[in-house]
């Protein structure tokens, strides 16, 4: 049976995109990102493709907005209306891994966020937490929010180093059922640094 996984994070610039990667080579998946907010000459899709070569199935971005900025904002520059119903999952019958953009209560108009957007698209959830102050807070309102809606968390990812306080924590209130990926921080943001994080790599069984 396939993998299809929507990766969210605690917040903005949490390391989603590497986390993609690594979910993406690991399991063989294709990567779509549906909404691109700002850097369309560097995109996340055009990372996935740098740090995985030409061989990753890459499926275009929904919406390709020009302002770095919240997606709702975004799109109000460019003239652009996001719709929930403008999303449309695209057909695999292999693994695929989704990238969410920012954090689940982003705005992508004046009343939906990315929440709403991963709970429309029907899949469970990989939710990637860093450590920095405040991001225990982060992880728990996190728990919190999927459990209110009742959307499955497969795999809570704990993107680069961790102090043990924080590790303990997160772990000890993470969402039932969900499993712990512990991913080293990459040595250099390239293949090679990406192919040796994938050799330290700790899955929780």
């Amino acid at each position: 049976m396939s993998k299809k996984y929507f990766v969210t994070g605690i917040g903005t610039s949490v390391g989603k995109t590497i986390v993609s990667a690594v979910l993406v080579k690991m399991w063989n998946a294709s990567y779509w990102k549906p909404i691109q907010s700002g850097d369309l000459t560097s995109s996340d899709s055009m990372m996935i493709s740098q740090l995985l070569g030409s061989d990753v199935e890459i499926f275009p971005e929904r919406f390709q907005l020009s302002y770095p900025a919240s997606p709702h904002y975004s799109a109000e520059l460019d003239g652009q209306e996001i719709r929930i119903s403008d999303f449309k999952l695209p057909a695999t019958s292999g693994n695929l891994i989704v990238e969410g953009a920012g954090g689940m209560f982003v705005p992508i108009n004046d009343q939906d966020f990315i929440i709403d957007l991963l709970e429309y698209l029907e899949l469970p959830v990989i939710l990637v937490c860093s450590d920095y102050l405040g991001s225990i807070n982060h992880s728990l309102l996190s728990f919190h929010s999927l459990a209110e809606r009742g959307i499955p968390v497969d795999y809570i990812v704990l993107n680069g180093d961790f102090k043990e306080s924080s590790r303990r924590i997160i772990i000890k209130n993470k969402p039932a059922g969900s499993k712990i990926i512990e991913i080293p921080s990459l040595e250099t943001l390239d293949s090679e640094g990406l192919k040796k994080a994938l050799e330290k790599i700790k899955i929780e069984e």
